[in-house]
């Protein structure tokens, strides 16, 4: 078994990022692990190559509305910039993942690395991956709270509260169009669509502009009742809604594809910034924590790593 760093994290997302790096200033070793090809989980870009050129779709966050200065001032100092329309607010560059990368440089992370197992003793926490067996004296889990659940078990000590968070799914269409196609809107808004949010990604500053880019994000409903659906299936369904607010023919459309957040949004946060068990050395947060903000996750990291330190 691989002996690790004082404090593990799993899950390198915004709640994550912002722990560790409050923890590394303080000289504590940490390492993150995510299952993910990349980081910032759903602050998340995804880039397609079409023979005009490469795009972009933002299709986890859409942008930042921060209220906490020094929030602001981490994303700023990340290369935030202003997205100017009907939801103003700051937007990585050149996509949303631009920034918790931004805010990662330079931290341990082992990406792809997917823990199926947790177990403590007297030695701490035994996190065993795909990829071998590490070893921690504190974990840290910044995971959605049903997927920690399902690591620590239902009769783990915090599962009583991990149990009451809700949240619920999120189906995104990822569409794009030709230069020049129609554009009434750069963003809509209408809890009552199956298209609840709608944006003109390519709108967004350095977007590029191969191709009008649109992302939708269906609602409750929806996601709900197709949340089992194939990919494709979910994509072919969400292209003619947004087509008919849009104004333009699925059959022109250049790129299609969809994404399953399958813990997409918090319904029902926890109310209080962290879970803990301190004396295993055990911290569960997340945006789950306190609301469905982005922002939200990042104070839980903060306020995790402040109790880390105050316990060492």
């Amino acid at each position: 078994m691989e002996s690790g760093p004082e404090t593990i994290i799993i899950g390198a997302g915004m709640t994550g990022i912002s722990c560790a790096r409050v923890l590394e200033a303080a000289g504590q070793r940490v390492r993150l692990l995510d299952k993910g090809r990349g980081i910032g989980g759903r602050m998340a870009t995804r880039r397609v190559r079409l023979g005009a050129g490469e795009i972009s779709f933002d299709h986890g966050a859409q942008y930042l509305r921060p209220r906490d200065p020094a929030f602001r001032q981490c994303l700023e100092a990340a290369g935030a910039a202003e997205w100017e329309g009907a939801h103003e607010g700051l937007v990585g560059v050149p996509g949303m993942s631009a920034l918790p990368r931004a805010l990662a440089a330079g931290l341990e992370i082992s990406q792809a690395t997917e823990v199926s197992a947790l177990a403590h003793d007297a030695e701490g926490w035994h996190i065993v991956t795909a990829t071998g067996a590490l070893r921690a004296a504190r974990l840290v889990l910044t995971v959605p709270a049903p997927q920690a659940l399902h690591l620590l078990g239902p009769r783990d000590p915090v599962a009583f509260a991990l149990a009451k968070v809700k949240m619920r799914p999120c189906l995104t269409l990822m569409a794009a169009f030709a230069p020049g196609s129609p554009a009434p809107f750069d963003a809509r808004q209408d809890a009552a669509h199956p298209l609840a949010w709608v944006a003109r990604n390519s709108s967004k500053p350095e977007r590029g502009a191969a191709a009008a880019s649109w992302v939708a994000q269906a609602g409750p409903e929806f996601s709900q009742a197709h949340l089992e659906d194939d990919t494709q299936a979910v994509a072919a369904r969400m292209l003619p809604l947004l087509c008919d607010l849009i104004g333009t023919a699925p059959a022109q459309a250049l790129h299609v594809a969809a994404h399953r957040w399958r813990y997409g949004l918090v319904t029902r946060p926890l109310a209080r910034p962290f879970v803990q068990d301190a004396a295993r050395g055990l911290y569960l947060g997340g945006d789950w924590c306190l609301g469905a903000r982005a922002e939200d996750g990042w104070q839980s990291g903060q306020a995790i790593a402040r109790a880390i330190l105050e316990a060492a």
